[in-house]
């Protein structure tokens, strides 16, 4: 992760906040208004596949751990509007975390990464319908690298600042060129897990295994 914290981005370090987000729902709510900006529950029900009665209760819920507000009505005032607090959200691990703070960080990856899966799957699902020009636009790549901490930081860092220009929460519609729409970009970088040893056998009764009992 970065070594300074984005002033864009709000960094969550309370257990209850992420437990609140680690819901799909709220998940896709909270983006649909930090990407596309204010909305009422009936807009978020397209995102969250909900009723808006629901996604109003999801909207409290985000409110509740400051990460959604009301915003200015529209109209007649008579649907809520809600707006994100903050156009980005985070957390960093560090030493001598609470038991329930990673759990609840851990529950928050879960989701994440799920729901990551489940809208690349939607777009494989639909790819044969995308033009030629999009298609060979997406990029899939799985690459083993040689690194230490240092080293594997800084990767991240540099893909940060290449990426940063295009986020939608830094380029307005109106400065994007004609044709440009939502896409998104997965980034996982980890250090593989150690091998798993085998499991030490037993030498069979009588003696060392290959040996005869004298």
């Amino acid at each position: 992760m970065a070594s300074s914290w984005p002033e864009w981005s709000r960094q969550v370090t309370d257990a209850r906040a992420l437990r609140a987000l680690a819901h799909p729902a709220r998940l896709a709510i909270l983006s649909r208004l930090q990407t596309e900006g204010p909305a009422t529950a009936t807009e978020c029900a397209e995102v969250a596949g909900l009723s808006p009665s629901a996604c109003s209760y999801h909207l409290r819920q985000l409110a509740k751990h400051g990460l959604v507000a009301d915003a200015p009505p529209r109209g007649d005032g008579r649907e809520r509007v809600w707006r994100a607090l903050q156009r980005g959200w985070g957390f960093q691990w560090s030493e001598d975390e609470a038991p329930d703070l990673v759990e609840a960080q851990n529950a928050v990856v879960d989701t994440i990464l799920a729901e990551a899966d489940r809208r690349l799957g939607d777009y494989f699902a639909h790819s044969d319908r995308e033009s030629l020009e999009w298609r060979n636009s997406a990029w899939l790549t799985h690459t083993v690298l040689r690194v230490d901490a240092e080293e594997l930081r800084e990767i991240a860092e540099r893909i940060t600042a290449v990426i940063e220009p295009y986020r939608v929460t830094e380029r307005p519609a109106e400065d994007a060129p004609t044709g440009a729409r939502l896409a998104e970009l997965h980034l996982r970088i980890f250090p593989r897990a150690p091998r798993r040893q085998p499991p030490q056998t037993a030498p069979p009764p009588g003696g060392e295994e290959g040996q005869e009992p004298s």
